[in-house]
């Protein structure tokens, strides 16, 4: 029995190296993050409403979008863990509980979910409204007794706070903590603004993981977890352009990436896009999307439809 994308993550986060994760928002994304080889991948609340929606990260995705999405994406390399965004949970108790039975259901490694307040914005802009520390323990709680439900679920929980902003490092680090001992597996501080802060949340929460995501879409996010805290890197963001090596450095162990804007860029300065697209025709972009599954299913089912292309 093939192992189960969760178990995958525990164990690549138990061996104590760094995890690198590129944030992936749709099937072309997360098809080019498994050609290059990347074994984890992470799906950005923020990547998914652009890509959806065309909208800012402004509590504009619903439930059904965010699980649509990742059901989509896990559904393309089952066995890879796929760690995704769950913003505040969608609602009270009962809709934080539905999401983390949808996101197990869709084959999810892990989740994370936030203390912001229903009506959330990107954790990198300004303004962001904190929901009362027993909300945010609340909401941890659910998700821990909706995972503890499903027989033989081991889905990553991830407590995130963004009380860093507009309540200081003390307050953040007390709700990452009270989250742990209500259930959650790993600690995301959103808004690190230094390497010393990084460092402080690495040694006050140790053992939990400390998990860095470089997540903006169309710009080059990246992911990092380590030492059992989460940390969110955004390039242009109110955190430190923090490298995988930096993350290595101070013990942290996952990392996300992405890149289409500057493609897109030279398209329409250059007038071609020959130097962004090389020798990517369209016989070989359908291998990268899955063109030799699709015709090894069809060989074996005696067919003789793709046998030329």
């Amino acid at each position: 029995m093939a192992m189960k994308s969760s178990t995958r993550l525990r164990q690549q986060l138990k061996s104590g190296t760094t995890i690198i994760a590129p944030g992936v928002y749709d099937g072309i994304s997360a098809r080019l993050a498994l050609e290059a080889g990347f074994d984890t991948l992470y799906m950005s609340g923020a990547a998914t409403t652009a890509s959806m929606l065309g909208q800012p990260d402004l509590a504009i995705a619903t439930h059904n979008d965010f699980v649509q999405n990742a059901t989509m994406i896990a559904g393309l390399s089952p066995e890879t863990p796929l760690i995704c965004d769950a913003d505040t949970g969608f609602g009270g108790p009962v809709m934080v509980a539905r999401t983390v039975t949808a996101y197990a259901r869709a084959g999810v490694a892990g989740l994370h979910i936030e203390d912001q307040v229903q009506s959330k914005r990107c954790g990198h802009l300004l303004g962001k409204q904190i929901a009362p520390v027993s909300e945010f323990i609340a909401r941890i709680r659910v998700a821990a007794a909706a995972r503890d439900k499903i027989p033989d679920c081991d889905i990553v929980l991830i407590a995130r706070t963004d009380a860093a902003q507009g309540f200081g490092m003390d307050e953040a680090l007390k709700r990452l903590r009270l989250a742990i001992e209500a259930g959650a597996d790993v600690a995301f501080l959103e808004g690190v603004r230094s390497r010393e802060e990084l460092a402080q949340t690495i040694k006050e929460l140790a053992p939990t993981p400390v998990y860095p995501i470089f997540s903006m879409t169309f710009r080059v996010p990246w992911l990092i977890y380590g030492a059992q805290v989460l940390l969110n890197v955004v390039h242009g963001g109110s955190t430190p352009d923090f490298t995988v090596e930096d993350a290595k450095e101070l013990g942290v162990a996952i990392s996300t990436i992405h890149g289409i804007r500057a493609a897109l860029q030279s398209l329409k300065t250059t007038g071609s896009d020959v130097e962004s697209v090389k020798d990517m025709g369209p016989k070989q972009f359908f291998h990268v999307m899955g063109l030799d599954e699709a015709t090894k299913l069809d060989r074996a089912a005696g067919g003789e439809a793709f046998s030329d292309f």
